[in-house]
């Protein structure tokens, strides 16, 4: 295996986010890799923001990106006050677009080595076992997909495998 120098941590900062985090934390940690912190922002939802801003309401796409940005930049800074992770070998890429797209994008712009995230996405549906952007990414990644399973999604998970 050649050296890991550079992983992308895709993170949606939902419930999941430390959990996937604190794991993509471990492994830059045994590699001394510098961990990028990938942070898509839907199209889609800044579309239907545009959307309701052509109805006459006050607001508007570029706020609402900014908005999110702060957000997400905090809870970052909370997740980084948990870990006892190097904050230097951290960065975080804010992108707007297709989440697929954008993070195929990433690897390769960033030179990324490996790409670790969450089965889970947004969405959260109990019966589906990959989101659809994390299976999306398995297959088209040109990088190891490293995939996160907290707790709860690896008891599920294993309570649905029979065995004979």
């Amino acid at each position: 295996m050649d050296d890991i120098k550079k992983i992308l941590v895709a993170l949606g900062f939902t419930q999941y986010s430390e959990g996937i985090f604190n794991y993509a934390a471990k492994i830059a940690q045994s590699f001394n890799a510098e961990l990028i912190i990938g942070n898509i922002i839907n199209i889609r939802d800044v579309s239907a923001v545009g959307m309701v801003a052509s109805m006459g309401y006050e607001v508007d796409s570029e706020h609402y990106v900014d908005a999110i940005k702060k957000e997400r930049k905090k809870m970052l800074e909370q997740l980084l006050a948990k870990s006892s992770f190097n904050r230097e070998n951290v960065r975080l890429i804010f992108k707007v677009g297709n989440p697929i797209d954008e993070l195929l994008k990433l690897i390769v712009k960033e030179n990324i080595d490996m790409i670790v995230m969450g089965i889970k996405g947004r969405t959260d549906l109990e019966n589906v076992f990959v989101g659809s952007v994390a299976d999306k990414l398995f297959r088209r990644s040109p990088v190891p997909v490293v995939s996160f399973r907290d707790e709860k999604n690896a008891l599920r998970l294993r309570k649905r495998i029979k065995l004979t």
